[in-house]
């Protein structure tokens, strides 16, 4: 079975992108330290400051769903809130 990837595209609201950023910052080295965890790699839009994408790589949906889990990750979910639009999207490679 393939990696699973998740690309998570997180537009901060106007007056919010210091909070969005610095909560994304602190979820990285957590993150990156669980055991299913692959990739975990925080991009900003150079064109939007207020644009952000993560690009993960867990083992499986098991090792994700125990991420979303995590304090680390539920601290990020209770920071953001209502701070930002966030899209999500699960990938598994073709070829």
């Amino acid at each position: 079975m393939k990696d699973l990837i998740v690309v998570a595209t997180i537009t901060a609201k106007e007056g919010n992108e210091v909070l969005v950023r610095e909560a994304l910052e602190r979820v990285v080295p957590p993150s990156r330290a669980e055991a299913g965890c692959l990739r975990y790699d925080l991009h900003i839009d150079l064109g939007n400051h207020a644009s952000f994408v993560m690009l993960e790589a867990w083992r499986d949906q098991d090792a994700l769903t125990a991420h979303e889990a995590t304090p680390h990750f539920q601290d990020l979910v209770k920071a953001m809130g209502g701070k930002a639009d966030i899209q999500i999207l699960k990938l598994n490679q073709v070829l």
